[in-house]
């Protein structure tokens, strides 16, 4: 089964996003934050990874840059799914390594498509 690492520090959310793709049919994994993130993809490495850009701490865009740089998580989509909705932002992002950028607010729909374009399920 495919493994999603969401990234969110609001909870509700985390925990919609993950609603949305255990009925979508992924496995999924949480973390609050981008230090968190890291410890788990450390511990069970994801086949795709949803993450919030703006978190207190490590940021989305820090965590993308430290998978990214990683020869061992490289090669990890990133699904940016952020209210920052500026052409800017998705630039920027996309030089950090995100692979697709979703922004909120989004539908079950456009969430599952997104992860569907970027893994085999």
């Amino acid at each position: 089964m495919t493994l999603i690492l969401v990234v969110e520090d609001t909870a509700s959310e985390r925990q919609l996003i993950a609603s949305y793709l255990k009925e979508g049919g992924y496995e999924v994994e949480e973390a609050v934050n981008g230090a968190e993130a890291m410890t788990k993809i450390g511990t069970r490495k994801p086949d795709l990874i949803i993450t919030d850009l703006v978190m207190p701490g490590m940021s989305g865009l820090e965590l993308c840059r430290g998978v990214k740089k990683n020869p061992e998580t490289q090669n990890i989509p990133i699904v940016a799914c952020t209210s920052k909705d500026k052409d800017l932002d998705k630039m920027w992002g996309m030089k950090q390594g995100i692979d697709l950028y979703l922004t909120k607010p989004f539908t079950k729909d456009e969430i599952v498509k997104a992860i569907r374009s970027l893994v085999n399920n």
